[in-house]
């Protein structure tokens, strides 16, 4: 209805114009102009009306095109045409607001629908039309097949509707006006990828219905969609008319980048949440701990057995699926939540007293997790990588406690010199609230000290003397 609209009034001021030039005396310049201004403010009047109640993008952007050929053919027989284009200047906003919530409509579509498993890419042309493409491998060299994609599905499908809103943008914003269209533009895209991509990516994340390796993936595919948006850049400077060479020089940088980043960094710790949660699952085992057992255990405590079980699984998935920056903050978020839970059990009025043996199957415990902590520290390349603190000293807390309930000389802990070399990571409270619970045998529990040898004697006199300095050191 628009185009027939706009047609005949350009038609009608075409003829005007050629009548003004050939018909002497039928029309004065004064009679044309003033016609025309009666006109361009009606129809200015009717666009934004109309712009008003327009509900999608597509429909704007083809008036806008109807509107943008009205207005270059009209400059030519001399018609100021700025009001019109001043209208679209106006409904820019408007335009992208609606590109907006139709691509919020596709992202949530797309991310409800994945499977957020890695793609397995079978073909060439598979690999070219959905890697290749948008540049989501840093090398070009074509991989074996069939390809496991470090991303799942809806990656790729993200990168399509993120191209097609820069060419929908510069396809709206080309009517011309007084702008920087690679800044305008720009401005638009970081809207895009921050109020519509990164707000999906986040109601997904804590929607809870994902499982820990799908939780993963989406931490994976949040890492590659923000080193994509220097991509997304070149594109949008591609679409301005910037040449390749000079955007690539270009300093210029989304906001939307450092947003990914912070979800990035959010979807590890729900991934970090998500592990300790599980761990508790197994961790509630230490309830049946028998603490004032006489004997000590032969094998690690059940709890263990099904911590590392889980830790194993934790690592195998999160070594295929994760950077490993992501990999070393799990797997040491999950170690470090084993210790706190472990001291935070003996703390616990549950655990009223505790003997030599169960300190003696806490340490096998601990030295059963270390392992396995040292172990996967070197396997995933971690120990490659310098870091300050391995898996190990997550523990250090709890190793240190064991290592002073074991000691014959527990009293150096009240030393300075010797706390801060063996025992840094203990807090005085705590300490005081569990070596008040120790008791080197069950038999001390009823009074009785005949069985034991002059190494428990001298623990005994030791522990006794630190506790005794831990209370006057309360008061």
């Amino acid at each position: 209805s628009h185009q027939p609209f706009l047609a005949q009034v350009a038609g009608f001021f075409i003829v005007e114009q050629r009548v003004l030039r050939t018909a002497d005396r039928l029309l004065t310049e004064s009679q044309v102009e003033a016609t025309w201004e009666t006109a361009i403010a009606k129809m200015t009047s009717l666009l934004e009306s109309q712009f008003s109640r327009i509900g999608t993008a597509s429909h704007l952007l083809l008036i806008k095109d109807y509107i943008t050929l009205m207005a270059a053919v009209l400059r030519k027989y001399g018609y100021q045409t700025t009001p019109l284009i001043n209208v679209l200047g106006r409904s820019r906003d408007k335009y992208h607001q609606l590109l907006l919530s139709e691509c919020r409509r596709q992202v949530d579509d797309i991310l409800a629908n994945d499977s957020y498993e890695q793609m397995v890419i079978k073909k060439e042309y598979e690999y070219n039309m959905n890697v290749t493409a948008f540049h989501l491998e840093p090398s070009d060299v074509i991989p074996e097949f069939p390809y496991v994609a470090p991303f799942s599905s809806s990656v790729q499908e993200v990168c399509r509707i993120v191209r097609s809103f820069v060419e929908d943008s510069v396809s709206y914003l080309s009517y011309g006006g007084d702008m920087n269209l690679y800044e305008v533009v720009k401005a638009y895209l970081d809207r895009l990828l921050i109020e519509v991509l990164n707000d999906c990516l986040l109601n997904r994340m804590y929607a809870r219905s994902l499982a820990m390796s799908q939780m993963m993936q989406l931490a994976g595919n949040i890492a590659v969609l923000e080193h994509a948006c220097d991509l997304y850049l070149l594109h949008c400077a591609q679409q301005c008319g910037i040449p390749k060479r000079v955007a690539e020089r270009s300093r210029a940088t989304l906001t939307a980048r450092a947003v990914l980043k912070a979800s990035q960094n959010a979807a590890y710790n729900a991934l970090i949440n998500m592990a300790n949660s599980k761990i508790d699952d197994f961790m509630v085992l230490l309830d049946d701990v028998n603490w004032i057992v006489e004997e000590t255990p032969d094998n690690a405590n059940d709890y263990m057995n099904e911590v590392l079980i889980y830790l194993e699984t934790l690592v195998s998935t999160a070594s295929e699926i994760l950077p490993l920056e992501a990999l070393y903050k799990v797997v040491s978020g999950a170690v470090s939540h084993i210790s706190d839970s472990i001291m935070t059990t003996l703390l616990n009025d549950g655990v009223k007293r505790f003997t030599l043996s169960a300190v003696l199957g806490l340490d096998m415990d601990l030295k059963m997790l270390e392992a396995f902590a040292d172990e996967k520290f070197h396997i995933t390349g971690l120990a490659d990588m310098g870091k300050e603190t391995t898996f190990r000293d997550c523990l250090v807390e709890i190793r240190q406690l064991v290592n002073l309930l074991l000691s014959s000389q527990s009293e150096n802990f009240m030393n300075p010199v010797i706390r801060g070399k063996n025992y840094g990571s203990l807090d005085y409270k705590k300490v005081s609230i569990i070596v008040d619970k120790f008791k080197d045998s069950a038999d001390g529990l009823f009074g009785s000290l005949s069985n034991r040898n002059t190494k428990q004697n001298a623990r005994t006199r030791s522990l006794d003397v630190l506790k005794r300095r831990l209370k006057d050191f309360g008061h």
